[in-house]
């Protein structure tokens, strides 16, 4: 299988899964991946959604699975103990950070401002997430971050969106974009996944053209 950083320079897009119904969640991955995109982050949002971490990281053949909206110390332990391959934080939790470095494993925590990305810098990390993407100042203000902190690279999401995608791709210390527009809930609830991957086949297509082929 490919690392992480292989598989996000190929296909620089992240979807988020929000389901509390495990099958539900695994069927909505597998959509994904049909379209292109297999670097998953199932968001801790719900009661189920642990359980269909797990779903994926067993059945999820050829996926990278990470665990999203990860708040605490103690829930970052979980979710690496279920499998998690990367975990991604609303906000910079020292304690975090460090267990995510002490496991090798990969970590973006939410940024917005410089003082949050040098405090991730002075941890040792090398990439975070920028968000809210769209609140926190979008492409102007990620131009300026990256003008100062010229080894991060900055994951944008919320607020990304297929309009302003290749935008945010343009910009080279950005490692890839987080959405959740790949997962509409109509088109998950309703178990359309054909929606589901023509989505990801679209945001593919978006990549492809901003950065070339992969």
């Amino acid at each position: 299988m490919t690392s992480l950083s292989e598989r996000l320079a190929a296909r620089p897009v992240v979807p988020l899964v929000n389901d509390n119904d495990p099958e539900r969640a695994l069927a909505t991955a597998q959509a994904l991946e049909a379209g292109g995109l297999g670097v998953i982050e199932v968001v801790l949002r719900s009661e189920g959604a642990l359980e269909g971490m797990k779903t994926m990281v067993a059945r999820g053949q050829g996926m990278i699975v990470g665990a999203g909206t990860v708040l605490t110390l103690d829930q970052a332990k979980q979710v690496r103990d279920a499998g998690a391959e990367f975990i991604v934080s609303p906000g910079l939790v020292d304690e975090i950070a460090e267990f995510c470095l002490s496991e090798a494993v990969p970590f973006f925590p939410g940024t917005m401002t410089a003082g949050e990305v040098q405090r991730a810098y002075a941890l040792g990390l090398r990439e975070v997430k920028f968000f809210p993407a769209s609140l926190a100042g979008g492409v102007p203000m990620l131009k300026a971050l990256g003008s100062v902190f010229r080894e991060m690279r900055f994951m944008p999401t919320g607020g990304v969106s297929p309009a302003n995608l290749p935008d945010f791709l343009a910009l080279d210390h950005v490692l890839a974009c987080g959405g959740s527009w790949l997962t509409p809930k109509d088109a998950v609830s309703a178990g359309d996944f054909a929606a589901v991957t023509k989505l990801a086949r679209d945001a593919v297509t978006i990549a492809s053209s901003a950065r070339g082929p992969a």
